[in-house]
């Protein structure tokens, strides 16, 4: 292994200084930081003494204002207080005025520096006047009168003019009224010292506004100000640097903060504190207090100095000691870093040789980094003794896979799928024996060519998809003009090297499974009878119309008599009927529509677009089409007619289900109808009711299955030899709303129609066989009715296998009744269930029989145990011979396939003896006992 020249190059600037250069500029930088910080925090801690000391400098002057103002008013009120002064002034005597103040002159001029003492009337006049100051006529001694007098209260006031003076004016009062004023005035002398005691500063008085003081000098003006100076203490040092701060700012903003000066190696503070305004707001006067602050800011320059002095002999103490505690660790690393170009190089032993093997109690990273080395050279060189072998070991796996490659390639030959790759372009790059024998070529003729080219697309396809897996269908054309269907599955191969993509695909023959595939599809939608589409593709069809919104017609057909030829012909001649009708049917209306068989004699058209008179002229000739079918078989000529039920949508439905019902409505109105044997649903409110009523009891049988609102009743079935009763019928009634029972006729229909009739005989058997587990030890048995689709359903006997061990009945004392028509319309299913309830231990009865005139060969196959002779020859035994010969004959026959007669209808006591003779067991009806409910007819524990 050779390290590259970039890292075998020497660096110019060791580890061990970048340490110390990156350190130092961290520890400088810090330095520098704390040093600003420092500095900062000494200046504002200054700035907030100096405004400090500037705030209460304000209040210290404007304290002396006020005190020299208050002592100035009770100076004026003692004056004011001579009693030699009312009577003279009330009079206006001059002379008596200032002989009365005379002796108080020199005193108040003296000692308290009163400048002018003035007495005025209550006019305004003066009337004496001691000392001089401003000229009378600019002051507002009318003004003063004026208030005073108003308000009897002395004022104080401050004017600036040519010097700033405090007045106090106070009443003169002679007997309890105001008959003059006193006033003093006294100059700013004593406040200016004060305050120049208190600031320890020095001190000028500025006055703002216009200028009545003409004997100032003009270097005393301060026109930035709008000012000028009638005080200042050093003028030689304070002007210029007045002169110089009025033209850096206003004079307000000395109000608010001292403003720093540096002149002539001095620091200096100027600030201000704001006198009051004169009464009349013509000028306003200011004290300037100048402080040098020098030592001061020296004294913070000098303590930043020095913590900048303090951090820079520490970082220079700390980068000495992180030097000395780097240079030995980093020489040992220094070696570390030659040896590692050698250990690349595979000397090993020279490794082992520069590294001594000594371990140190407290050893460090550097003392762990040697021992890894160590260890990595041990590693490194049983890693190379390792890779010698695996190269040994490789070259004998690449013999193997050579032989391997045989057998695959051996093995896709011999494999009967197709299996081709092809590159990232689509090309063909290798083909097994399977298909270059199908396709009849050879590799030259194949490899190279666009897959698409060779195998044609049978859908949709993703020909470019070559970054994942799927499957799709392509068609080929073999030499022998045969066309087959090929099932591919396209996988990605990894990329190659350069990263093109490739795929592999594999292809199977799915022809006879396609074929096989169309026949089931043709068998899920057609009748295997008559070749028509069958119920499901017919409703699927509907439904389709029904989403495209489009306009049409649905017409039910209901074969006629279609019982007759079945039980007078037989089944076989019965479908060759079924599918004479469909051939006629085809091939004169299915341009038209869609015909279906719905199943046994029923058929459906859908017509689509077609109006309410297209519809009835299709069901015309439908009519005449019936009719003109003449049908021959075994010698018997049978007339075929049929029942056209005819409904529109959307007016008659908007869903298939809906539709079907309307149609079937209308089919029972054509058969109830003796002039035409078609009927179109009327739009009116009549057929609108009816339509509502069937949906009503739809979902009136609905709810009563969910809610167990069934109620069942019994019947007897009396022994006629010794009126013996151990025998009941189960009838079925409804709870309706009001508390009364609503009778099968109303609902049964609807529920076989709907097909709800299956739910309803499992209600029924279920609810009877746990009221059997009741009876039977009693030696009673109970006869339950079966409808002719439970016949067809497929779960009966598990379910009733069920029922029987959860209800603990016994099947014996079961018999299930099924009717005639019921069984020999299918016969065959018929037998079936019947020899099924039969296994079960059940017995079985045929009710309703006679009326159908079925075949006795059919009685003979059918394995039942009871004969229940319909009701309608019972009742006119009495009167009708042909009754009696009929119910004799059904008698004789029933006794001759060994199973017990039972006469319905028995409504009177005349019928008993002739029942009696004819050999019948059993007897029902009125006559022997009224339906009634199950719990008042038998007592149930």
């Amino acid at each position: 292994m050779t390290l590259p020249p970039s890292l075998r190059s020497r660096h110019r600037l060791s580890l061990t200084w970048r340490v110390i250069a990156l350190s130092s500029l961290l520890l400088v930088g810090l330095v520098v930081l704390f040093t600003w910080l420092g500095h900062n925090n000494l200046t504002r801690q200054f700035q907030e003494s100096r405004s400090e000391h500037h705030q209460r400098q304000q209040r210290e002057i404007r304290l002396a204002l006020e005190r020299s103002a208050e002592n100035l008013r009770q100076l004026a009120g003692l004056a004011a207080a001579s009693p030699r002064l009312g009577p003279p002034l009330a009079s206006g005597n001059e002379p008596e005025i200032e002989a009365a103040l005379a002796s108080q002159w020199p005193t108040l001029q003296l000692e308290a520096g009163i400048d002018e003492i003035l007495v005025v009337d209550i006019h305004g006049r003066t009337m004496g006047r001691w000392g001089s100051g401003q000229h009378e006529t600019r002051l507002p001694i009318q003004a003063w009168v004026q208030r005073v007098m108003d308000t009897e209260v002395p004022i104080t006031t401050l004017r600036c003019t040519m010097d700033c003076q405090q007045y106090a004016a106070v009443p003169v009062l002679m007997n309890g009224e105001s008959v003059g004023l006193v006033v003093l005035s006294r100059s700013l002398a004593d406040v200016t010292r004060q305050a120049r005691e208190v600031s320890n500063a020095e001190v000028a008085l500025l006055v703002t506004g216009s200028r009545h003081n003409g004997n100032l000098p003009d270097e005393r003006q301060l026109d930035a100000w709008n000012g000028y100076l009638l005080a200042l203490t050093r003028q030689e040092e304070s002007l210029p640097l007045l002169q110089r701060a009025a033209g850096l700012g206003p004079i307000s903003s000395l109000l608010q903060a001292p403003l720093q000066l540096h002149e002539q190696g001095q620091h200096i503070e100027l600030s201000a504190v704001r006198m009051d305004e004169d009464a009349d707001r013509r000028s306003t006067g200011y004290f300037l207090l100048i402080s040098d602050i020098t030592a001061q800011i020296r004294a913070i320059n000098e303590d930043t100095r020095t913590l900048l002095g303090v951090g820079l002999a520490g970082w220079i103490a700390a980068e000495l000691m992180l030097l000395l505690i780097l240079l030995r660790p980093m020489a040992r690393l220094r070696r570390i870093a030659g040896l590692l170009p050698t250990l690349a190089n595979g000397g090993f032993e020279d490794i082992r040789a520069a590294i001594p093997a000594v371990r140190r109690r407290l050893s460090d990273e550097i003392d762990v980094l040697e021992g890894t080395t160590l260890e990595l050279s041990h590693q490194l060189e049983r890693l190379e003794e390792e890779v010698q072998a695996r190269g040994d070991q490789l070259a004998a796996r690449i013999e193997e896979l050579a032989q391997e490659r045989d057998f695959v390639n051996s093995l896709l030959d011999t494999a009967r799928v197709f299996i081709i790759a092809q590159d990232s372009r689509g090309r063909i790059s290798l083909v097994n024996d399977y298909t270059r024998a199908m396709l009849d070529l050879d590799d030259s003729s194949l490899l190279g060519r666009h897959f698409v080219d060779v195998f044609k697309a049978g859908s949709p396809s993703l020909v470019g998809a070559f970054d994942k897996a799927h499957q799709e269908e392509r068609t080929l054309e073999t030499p022998d003009q045969r066309l087959h269907t090929i099932a591919w599955y396209h996988a990605p191969l990894p990329p190659g090297s350069d990263g093109s993509m490739s795929r592999i695909s594999v292809g199977l023959d799915i022809t006879e499974r396609k074929a096989a595939e169309a026949r089931l599809t043709w068998l899920a939608e057609r009748d295997p009878l008559t070749e028509l589409y069958n119920r499901r593709f017919f409703q699927d069809a509907l439904q389709k119309s029904l989403g495209r919104e489009s306009r049409g017609a649905v017409l039910l057909l209901d074969l006629d008599q279609f019982k007759e030829v079945n039980e007078l012909s037989g089944h076989h001649i019965g479908d060759r009927l079924l599918q004479k009708v469909a051939e006629t049917l085809l091939l004169n209306l299915g341009h038209r529509g869609v015909i279906a068989r719905l199943g046994g004699d029923e058929f459906s058209l859908l017509l689509e677009n077609a109006d309410e008179d297209q519809a009835v002229q299709v069901a015309q000739h439908i009519d005449q089409l019936l009719d003109n079918l003449g049908f021959t078989a075994a010698g018997r000529r049978h007339r075929v007619t049929a029942s056209i039920g005819i409904a529109l949508f959307p007016t008659h439905g908007l869903t298939p289900a809906d539709l079907m019902a309307s149609a079937d409505m209308a089919m029972y109105k054509a058969k109830e109808s003796g002039s035409q044997h078609w009927h179109l649903l009327s739009t009116t409110e009549n057929a609108k009711s009816e339509l509502q009523e069937r949906v009503y009891w739809v979902e009136r049988v609905r709810s009563a299955l969910e809610e167990d609102s069934f109620e069942l009743m019994v019947q007897p079935i009396m022994r006629l030899e010794d009126r013996d009763v151990k025998h009941y019928e189960i009838l079925l009634r409804m709870r309706d709303t009001d508390g009364s029972l609503v009778s099968p006729s109303y609902f049964i229909p609807i529920a076989e129609r709907s097909g709800q009739i299956v739910q309803v005989d499992r209600w029924v058997l279920r609810h009877s066989l746990r009221i059997l587990h009741q009876l039977q030890d009693r030696g009673i048995s109970l006869a339950v009715n079966l409808s002719g689709q439970s016949l067809h359903d497929e779960g009966l006997k598990q379910y009733l296998a069920d029922e029987l061990a959860d209800s603990g009945a016994d099947p014996h004392y079961l018999i299930l009744e099924v009717t005639e028509t019921a069984a020999v319309t299918d016969f065959s299913t018929a037998r079936g269930v019947l020899q099924a309830l039969r296994d079960l231990g059940c017995r079985t009865a045929l009710d309703d029989f006679g009326v159908g005139f079925s075949s006795f060969h059919y009685l003979g196959q059918l394995p039942v145990d009871y004969i229940k002779i319909d009701g309608s020859f019972i009742r006119s035994l009495p009167i009708s011979p042909e009754s009696r010969v009929i119910v004799q004959a059904i008698a004789d026959i029933a006794a001759g396939f060994g199973k017990q007669a039972i006469a319905e209808f028995v409504d009177q006591e005349a019928l008993l003896p002739i029942l009696k003779s004819y050999g019948i067991t059993y007897g029902q009806g009125f006559h022997l006992g009224r339906p009634i409910p199950i719990h008042e007819t038998i007592k149930i524990d």
